[in-house]
């Protein structure tokens, strides 16, 4: 018996059904050879270079070396040299059939090196777009799968809207789920209408929306931690806040009146006066007699 088709006698517990032994699989298998460089095709340089006829011969550099890509296959690279292109290479792959010493070449193209200059890699748009990118025009179609959304036909756990779907009898073909939820009141609280703004930061401690007469709670179950502000002269006017967030414009804010300044009377020191003598001709403006 052979080791590859050695049984393991213990392995037949499995279902009744034998296995082979590991060690007589992997000692059968072969490790794959890498391809060895053809010398006669990896001599064929001036070939490869005239094969180059894209550019001009002063864009095509020096040799950089010869790579075997299979039996008879080698691939040129030779130093691009075109403006813009520092770090590219220019490939020839060239080969030739067995028993015959005519090198033929198969491909031409122009790759990048380690060192050439190459744009990022490309990213889907529905991944490149960040908030605010949405411009006046442009539509943006949310995907069927968007895990922000369910069918408004779901229960939403939200009871607010819950009872005004059943009210109106009118219903939107989505609305948010729990996450999307989430989502939004984790991107409020920390943005620019949440307690850590520089605005908020600055407020008197005591000048918070929750206790603001200008602060509209939200609907639902929002309504315990965001509103709108609706002070027109607030920055955030128009816009949600969280409870705890603040500013200069609370409406129960009250200006700090400042203790007049007395006003001492002038007094004149006669002490300090220089008296400055005065003839009689200044006086008059001319001699007397």
């Amino acid at each position: 018996m052979t080791a590859s088709s050695r049984v393991d006698s213990e392995a037949c517990d499995n279902g009744g059904m034998p296995t082979t032994s590991s060690t007589g699989t992997s000692g059968a298998r072969k490790r794959a050879r890498s391809p060895r460089l053809d010398a006669v095709c990896a001599q064929a340089v001036d070939l490869a270079r005239e094969a180059i006829t894209e550019v001009d011969p002063e864009h095509v550099g020096p040799h950089l070396k010869a790579v075997a890509e299979g039996d008879r296959l080698v691939t040129h690279l030779f130093e691009c040299r075109l403006p813009g292109y520092r770090g590219w290479r220019w490939a020839v792959t060239v080969t030739r059939v067995p028993r015959s010493r005519k090198v033929t070449v198969n491909e031409t193209v122009l790759l990048p090196g380690p060192e050439a200059l190459r744009p990022p890699e490309w990213v889907p748009w529905e991944e490149r777009l960040k908030p605010g990118d949405l411009g006046v025009g442009d539509v943006l179609p949310a995907p069927p799968d968007d895990e922000r959304l369910v069918p408004g036909y779901f229960y939403t756990d939200d009871p607010a809207l819950e009872d005004m779907a059943w009210e109106l009898g009118l219903g939107r073909a989505r609305v948010l789920s729990r996450l999307g939820r989430q989502q939004a009141a984790q991107r409020w609280y920390e943005g620019p209408g949440g307690p850590d703004a520089p605005i908020s930061v600055a407020a008197p401690t005591d000048a918070r929306c929750g206790t603001c007469g200008f602060w509209l709670p939200l609907a639902g179950a929002m309504r315990q931690m965001f509103g709108v502000c609706a002070n027109v002269f607030a920055p955030d006017d128009g816009r949600v806040v969280s409870v705890d967030h603040g500013c200069g414009a609370h409406s129960e804010v009250l200006a700090t009146t400042e203790q007049p300044v007395d006003e001492l009377p002038t007094v004149y020191d006669d002490g300090e006066i220089e008296p400055v003598p005065v003839n009689e001709r200044d006086e008059r403006g001319t001699d007397r007699g």
